[in-house]
């Protein structure tokens, strides 16, 4: 009976982790063949836009995204935007208040507590509100300080919500600054797929899972406010905007540029502050996802869940081929549990190893940074578990590359 029931731990977790990284991906594959589809007419009318944007201490890149959002072309009558500074301690406000001044369509917000993003979000939301109430004719327009945009960035996102069933459209990160060492490649590579899987999500279904945090379109109408110790903000937002039976949708026309992170450590903290956030949507949005029927419980399981548990699934696999061998002195586990010790190994030191050497493989980096991403991923979980009892946050240090 032992030995059926570690087959079957073993087997279900491989399952698991081949269905999200391998099975998944195929499916979008054949049910969205053709990454590109026909553009939407432009409306009529461009619908009014309030850009929401928090900020804290950011001195280093403040003013070209003021001058990218100057640099959209959209409408100037048509555009709102609100800016909430998070307390912060350098000089943005004071970059931030010259700036608008003869900038009519900014407004600006020093608030002088910190909250954290979502808090910042939520304030800003209600001052947009109470300045616009909430309509489908309304768009929040959610962008991060350090992520700039295509002139045509807006107009790509906006044009979607002709289609009164779009309530989020999500657009394409490129990242700048990419170099051959450090994490960057690997990061570049997994968002890369990530922005791929999400598309196709978005053509089959509607059903994309989540967007890109530092530039997407809402519907005001499906906006919901982040609760005050909640992590992964636009992730919880566009869980809201979906149970309410809205579509959200990926633009790959919609272009915007964020210099990307050749920190591993960096991006480890980082990484291991949105798992402790995934793990909070996983539980809010339990209903959504369990039992993963229908497209909106399958894609969430399939694409979310089971990465987000993919730490567990390894250690799974290599505590019951460990038992299986010593249990029952099998010489078959024995091989399997070796050679997932001598992979992890491998994945984390070899890396590391050719560097000393001078050498840069792509692949050691992509197992390194999958292993690391599962640790951040495991990391996160008990940050959670402990209790998360606010959401402020320090901007991830980043090369600031300006696009051409």
């Amino acid at each position: 009976m032992l030995f059926l029931f570690l087959i079957a731990i073993f087997t279900l977790s491989l399952a698991g982790l081949a269905h999200t990284y391998l099975l998944y991906p195929l499916i979008l594959r054949i049910l969205a063949p053709d990454k590109s589809k026909v553009s939407p007419d432009e409306p009529q009318e461009w619908p009014l836009v309030s850009v929401l944007m928090a900020v804290y201490n950011e001195e280093g890149v403040i003013r070209a995204k003021l001058e990218s959002l100057d640099g959209l072309d959209y409408p100037k009558d048509r555009l709102r935007i609100f800016i909430g500074s998070d307390n912060s301690a350098d000089q943005t406000n004071d970059i931030v208040r010259a700036y608008a001044t003869g900038h009519p369509a900014i407004r600006f917000f020093p608030f002088p507590n910190r909250s954290g993003k979502p808090g910042v979000i939520n304030r800003l939301s209600e001052l947009a509100l109470a300045e616009t109430p909430a309509s489908p004719g309304h768009l929040f327009f959610m962008t991060d300080a350090n992520v700039l945009f295509d002139r045509l960035t807006l107009k790509n996102l906006a044009r979607h919500f002709r289609n009164p069933k779009v309530a989020l459209v999500d657009a394409k990160v490129i990242h700048t600054g990419i170099r051959s060492a450090g994490i960057s490649r690997s990061e570049n590579q997994y968002i890369s797929g990530e922005v791929w899987l999400k598309h196709r999500e978005g053509q089959a279904w509607g059903r994309m899972m989540g967007p890109f945090g530092g530039c997407y379109a809402l519907r005001s109408d499906f906006f919901t406010q982040v609760p005050g110790n909640y992590l992964v903000d636009d992730f919880y937002i566009a869980m809201r905007a979906l149970e309410q039976g809205g579509a959200a949708i990926n633009d790959l026309e919609a272009l915007c540029y964020e210099p990307i992170s050749h920190d591993w450590r960096e991006e480890f903290r980082r990484k291991s502050r949105i798992s402790a956030g995934n793990f909070q949507n996983m539980k809010t949005f339990l209903h959504l996802w369990w039992p993963p029927f229908g497209t909106l419980g399958f894609a969430f399981f399939s694409h979310k869940v089971l990465r987000w548990l993919g730490p567990f699934l390894i250690s799974a696999m290599w505590l019951s081929t460990v038992s299986l061998a010593l249990c029952f002195h099998n010489f078959f586990w024995a091989v399997v549990f070796c050679s997932i010790t001598i992979a992890f190994i491998l994945a984390i030191g070899l890396d590391p190893l050719l560097r000393t050497a001078s050498l840069q493989w792509l692949p050691a980096k992509s197992l390194r940074y999958f292993v690391l991403m599962n640790i951040a991923l495991l990391t996160g979980f008990f940050k959670y578990i402990k209790g998360i009892k606010n959401n402020v946050w320090e901007p991830t240090k980043r090369d600031q590359n300006i696009p051409a």
